[in-house]
């Protein structure tokens, strides 16, 4: 029994001692924590340059010819011929396809017959009129010497003015007739589907053998481009930004099939008529842009840049510069706006006055500055890598 109380005794000693190891460690550890020497910090810097501040609106829009020509058809039928086809030079005038003919010719010679009938009608009408005006004037001799009644007199006058309302009826309809057959001859020539314009057919929407049918609205045969060396960007732009863009601003864009190549442009239109997709209003703003090249295909997708504004050779810093402040130093007031700079290894506050940003960089219209001096953006403490960097910035200026 004594035996046992011993060996407990000496298990319960070793715990007290473990535990009071423990206790020392972690007060050692607490001490080391909170006297360690504070980690060095490197400051992130840029300089102060000299360039350009450009404000640029973004977009996205479609290449599309300048202006593009609808062809189509005023009549129906079956297109018998064609001769144009996809990137088919074209010149006013020329033949592009053909709707089979026959149907309106035979109108044609239908109402060329019909004018015709109408004309001999009238010859014969005219002479009727010339026998009624003999016959009449012939009555009236004989009734001045009274070998016929009044009557008689009366009745000559009475065909007389019915041969000269036939005469003037006939005439009418001869008119009628004409304006048929001419009517009939323009159909006939709408079977010959040409070209309004010089230009590039862009599309082709009819084969031989299809009908086409003019019944209702006019089918669109062909699409010709009048030139695809001047090319232009529709370009949607948001609600929120299409007031800052003017008429002649400068522009650039590119293109997926040659995206490291910008293309450079002009605004020429601002259009007024508001689209608005799922909610999102958007204005058409138009670019013009030179395809001397012919690289630039009608429907490419483009991003587009308007510089709405534009600063050249003035004092800029990044904007990070702007929203940095180093640990524990004192906010400017909601008025001021200032950069730290480092000096002698020191960073030192300067208070700017500041013009247009880009996003990227902000115009520096006053303030203690000059072109080579190094702003900071960022600080790093512990070491020089960056993921285990911590930068203090400033937002809401």
């Amino acid at each position: 029994m004594a035996a046992s109380n011993s060996l407990g005794s000496g298990r319960g000693a070793r715990w007290l001692a473990l535990g009071g190891a423990l206790a020392l460690v972690a007060a050692v550890a607490a001490v080391w924590w909170w006297t360690r020497p504070e980690a060095p910090v490197r400051y992130v810097t840029a300089p102060v340059s000299r360039g350009t501040v450009a404000r640029t609106v973004v977009a996205t829009g479609t290449v599309n010819p300048v202006l593009t020509v609808i062809v189509g058809s005023y009549v129906s039928g079956v297109i018998q011929s064609e001769s144009c086809d996809f990137n088919t030079r074209v010149k006013k005038g020329q033949l592009c396809a053909k709707i089979d003919p026959r149907p309106y010719q035979t109108i044609v010679d239908e109402n060329t017959a019909q004018l015709a009938v109408a004309r001999a009608q009238l010859a014969k009408d005219q002479a009727s009129l010339d026998y009624a005006r003999i016959n009449a004037a012939r009555v009236s001799g004989l009734r001045g010497r009274g070998v016929v009644s009044q009557d008689t007199v009366d009745l000559a006058n009475s065909a007389l003015a019915q041969a000269a309302a036939q005469v003037q009826l006939d005439k009418a309809t001869v008119q009628e007739r004409d304006a048929a057959l001419e009517a009939a001859k323009v159909n006939l020539g709408y079977t010959n589907i040409v070209s309004p314009v010089d230009g590039t057919v862009v599309s082709r929407n009819v084969t031989i053998g299809q009908t086409v049918a003019a019944s209702f609205q006019t089918p669109t045969l062909f699409l010709i481009a009048t030139d695809l060396t001047r090319m232009q960007v529709d370009a949607n732009v948001t609600e929120s930004d299409i007031a800052a863009v003017q008429v002649g601003d400068p522009a650039s864009f590119t293109v997926e099939a040659f995206s490291g190549r910008p293309f450079p442009g002009k605004v020429v239109q601002v259009r007024q008529a508001p689209q608005s997709v799922q909610n999102v209003v958007t204005y058409d703003v138009v670019v013009s842009v030179d395809n001397k090249d012919l690289l630039l295909k009608p429907g490419m997708t483009a991003t587009v840049g308007i510089v709405t504004a534009e600063r050249t050779g003035v004092l800029r810093v990044p904007d990070q510069a702007l929203r940095f402040s180093p640990a524990g130093a004192p906010q400017p007031n909601a008025a001021g706006r200032q950069v730290w700079v480092l000096r002698d290894g020191r960073p030192v506050a300067v208070a700017v006055r500041t013009g247009l940003d880009d996003d990227t960089n902000t115009e520096i219209v006053a303030g203690a500055l000059k072109p080579g001096d190094r702003v900071i953006v960022g600080e790093q403490r512990g070491g020089s890598n960056p993921a285990s960097s911590t930068a203090r910035l400033r937002f809401g200026l």
